[in-house]
């Protein structure tokens, strides 16, 4: 033991350069897309962190419309980080399959603050919450010069010649259909009772941003960071319930019994939904999760600028050699990692790529 305690060298981003070759590749041509689930397809290999100074709903938006993925961080309640991601899920649709509604009984107070709460600029009526029976819609424009916002919906939203297209109406169609009526939201409808809600913003997204990671819905993706402490399962839940599309098992030791353990009661809970488990630094730590159940694995132990666990706890494997260990064991199992950390430069990004 004593004669392998120093097992190999190990390289980090600046020991290394890429040796240039030729290309016959057009800069235009080049695809970095990467499917790093079976669920998640991602048309940027970028991931911002889970961390209280980096991502929130704004960054991951900003993320996923790029083509990208952000973590929304846990160093928040439970409620406001399910809200968090309902924000990303509901920032942009093809489809809205789940619209917010309102019945006319309901304030013009409660549906103003639902309507600044997810920056929306109208809603579908309904006579009730039971038979979600379209009868009217309200916009901006019902609201414009408002002054008792006590009053009743009913009193204020537009009830006559509501336009509405049947379930199964392409974008293409809705397009046409807005722009004739010169209106902003096409609400979906079957017999009467609302079904979805096509709105004009989400088409002119859909064209703003061709490159967005969605989901199948038409949603943006977003991950959530959930930890092992002991309100995990109930923030896992929360979660889920909100849509996320992944969720991040982030620790600083991923290779102990309790992320293993972790790892394994999500993945049996939610089979649906992506598992990224870390951090580690090794072939075996990697192992260890995918036969877990994770689907990925995030990568880096201390390569970060402000990450104290290599000086503190003198723990860690410099980053290139981390990411080929990791990258070469996940490639047994046919899934991906995430390597996370030590990034100073652009070249660096290649560098993990290449490594």
């Amino acid at each position: 033991m004593w004669e392998n305690k120093f097992v190999k060298e190990a390289l980090t981003f600046d020991d290394v350069l890429l040796i240039p070759a030729e290309s016959n590749v057009l800069p235009k041509e080049v695809d970095l897309s990467v499917k790093l689930s079976e669920r998640i397809q991602l048309n940027i290999p970028i991931v911002s962190a889970g961390m209280d100074t980096v991502t929130e709903s704004k960054m991951a938006i900003a993320m996923a419309r790029q083509g990208g993925l952000g973590v929304i961080h846990k160093n928040m309640s439970i409620e406001r980080q399910a809200d968090e991601v309902q924000k990303v899920k509901r920032s942009e649709n093809g489809v809205i399959t789940d619209p917010f509604y309102l019945t006319p009984e309901e304030s013009v107070y409660e549906a103003e603050a639902l309507m600044g709460k997810y920056r929306i600029s109208g809603v579908p009526i309904v006579d009730n919450r039971e038979s979600r029976k379209l009868v009217g819609i309200l916009t901006n424009r019902d609201l414009r010069f408002i002054e008792d916002f006590s009053i009743k919906i009913s009193d204020v939203m537009t009830k006559e010649d509501l336009v509405t297209a049947p379930v199964g109406t392409t974008l293409e169609e809705a397009e046409k259909i807005l722009q004739d009526h010169k209106i902003e939201k096409l609400p979906l409808v079957e017999d009467g009772i609302l079904q979805g809600l096509i709105t004009i913003k989400d088409i002119e997204k859909v064209n703003e941003y061709p490159y967005a990671a969605k989901d199948s819905h038409g949603r943006l993706i977003v991950a959530a960071a959930i930890g092992i402490a002991k309100d995990t399962s109930i923030r896992a839940e929360k979660l889920v319930e909100a849509g996320v599309d992944a969720l991040v098992i982030d620790t600083a030791h991923g290779h102990s019994q309790g992320v293993i353990n972790q790892v394994k009661e999500i993945k049996a809970t939610y089979p649906e939904v992506t598992v990224i488990a870390g951090n580690v630094a090794t072939a075996a730590a990697t192992k260890a999760l995918f036969e877990a159940g994770a689907d990925v694995v995030k990568v880096g132990i201390g390569p970060g600028s402000i990450c104290t666990t290599r000086v503190v706890a003198g723990v860690g494997v410099p980053q290139i050699t981390a990411i080929y260990d990791c990258a070469t064991e996940a490639k047994n199992h046919g899934k991906t990692i995430i390597a996370d950390g030590g990034i100073k430069f652009s070249g660096d990004i290649v560098k993990a790529l290449a490594a």
